[in-house]
C-alpha cells in the first residue's frame, strides 16, 4: 500500500466513469457548429454505453467489458476529432464570436485531457482488470516513480494517467513519467498535437483581432 491504495482491492472504476461523463457534458458547451448531431448526443451515447460497461464489470466478464469500455472511448474520440475539427474550419470567419472560440477551445482542451487519460488508464499493462490480477505493478507503458522504489508494492490508479494526460496537454510531453512503449508514444504525440493545436490556433486567432 502506498498513498492509501490498496492493492488487494480491485481499483474504484467510478473515476474513469465520471470522466467519461463530464465529456459528454463539456460537449453540450460547445456551439451547434461544432457538435455532431444536437449538444446532447455525445453525453446519451456516453450513458448508454457505460450500462454495459458497468454490468460486465459487476458480473465478472472482463472480456466483454473491455470492447465495451473501448466503444465507449472511441465514441468520445470521434467527437473530439469532428469537433476539433470543425473548430479549425470556424477561426478563418472573423464575424465568428471571440467568446464562443475561447469557450470551445476550453472545452475540447479539458476533453482532450479527460479522452486520453481513459485511454492510457484502459491500455495500460493491459488495463485496470489485468493489473489488479498481477498486484504490484512492475511493468506498463509507462514508467511512474513508485514503479523504481525497491521493495515498494504499488499499482496506479486513474489519477495517476489524468496526472499524465494533464502534463502532456500543458507541457506538450510527459514529465515525472517516462513512455516505454510505442503505442503510448504514438498516443501522447497524438495528444500533445491536439492540445497544440487548440492553444496555437486560439492563440493565433487573439492576435489577428488585436
Amino acid at each position: 500500500m502506498l498513498g492509501g491504495f490498496v492493492l488487494d482491492k480491485p481499483e474504484p472504476r467510478w473515476p474513469a466513469l465520471f470522466a467519461l461523463l463530464s465529456v459528454g457534458g463539456l460537449h453540450i458547451a460547445l456551439p451547434d457548429a461544432l457538435s455532431i448531431g444536437p449538444p446532447w448526443l455525445l453525453l446519451a451515447v456516453v450513458a448508454v454505453l457505460i450500462v454495459p460497461t458497468v454490468i460486465t464489470y459487476r458480473t465478472g466478464r472482463h472480456g466483454w467489458n473491455h470492447v465495451f469500455g473501448f466503444a465507449t472511448l472511441g465514441a468520445v474520440t470521434v467527437f473530439l476529432a469532428v469537433s476539433l475539427v470543425r473548430l479549425i474550419g470556424v477561426l478563418p470567419d472573423k464575424a465568428t464570436d471571440p467568446r464562443m472560440l475561447l469557450r470551445s477551445a476550453a472545452a475540447l482542451w479539458l476533453t482532450n485531457i479527460l479522452v486520453f487519460a481513459c485511454w492510457y488508464w484502459r491500455l495500460d499493462a493491459g488495463g485496470p482488470h489485468a493489473r489488479h490480477q498481477r498486484g504490484t505493478h512492475t511493468q506498463g507503458a509507462i514508467l511512474f516513480p513508485q514503479m523504481t522504489m525497491p521493495q515498494v508494492r504499488w499499482r496506479p490508479g486513474f489519477i495517476d494517467y489524468l496526472f499524465v494526460a494533464f502534463n502532456t496537454s500543458t507541457a506538450f510531453s510527459p514529465t515525472d513519467a517516462p513512455v516505454l512503449s510505442r503505442w503510448a508514444k504514438v498516443l501522447m504525440m497524438t495528444q500533445s498535437a491536439i492540445s497544440f493545436t487548440t492553444v496555437a490556433l486560439l492563440a493565433a486567432r487573439a492576435v489577428n483581432i488585436l
